[in-house]
């Protein structure tokens, strides 16, 4: 008992050494700590790049279905100036028109939207659309 303390005060303790823990485990918490922020950074980069991908998808959709109306308006009267005002509006959109043909009214419009993923590198969305009376 007077060896535990000193006018009143309890003895040193070596760290590490009282709670059990053996000295070749000192600062593994520290690796454990880092290796999950790596896998919490891994997870947002994923969720980001499909995020990315799935936002350019929708896009190239917007584009090919608003190229589709707008050449079906002239499909029946010029059927020239329909894929000509179809490209016109998909590439105000960003996107490009990669084929179009319009038969009986009906306007068949494909559609490519280009992105630029920072891991992934250039990837291309594309859509199709047709429009045209009932």
């Amino acid at each position: 008992m007077i060896g535990d303390t000193l006018a009143g005060f309890p003895a040193r303790r070596v760290p590490g050494t009282a709670a059990g823990l053996c000295e070749g485990e000192r600062g593994s918490a520290t690796i454990w700590v880092i290796a999950l922020m790596a896998l919490v950074w891994l997870a947002a980069a994923a969720v980001l790049l499909y995020g990315a991908a799935r936002l350019a998808s929708h896009r190239a959709q917007a584009a090919a279905d608003l190229g589709a109306l707008a050449g079906a308006v002239h499909a029946l009267a010029e059927p020239a100036a329909a894929c000509r005002r179809a490209r016109e509006l998909v590439e105000a959109n960003g996107a490009l028109v990669t084929g179009c043909v319009v038969h009986s009214g009906v306007v068949d419009l494909q559609v490519a939207f280009s992105l630029s993923l920072p891991l992934a590198g250039e990837r291309t969305a594309v859509a199709e659309a047709r429009a045209g009376p009932r």
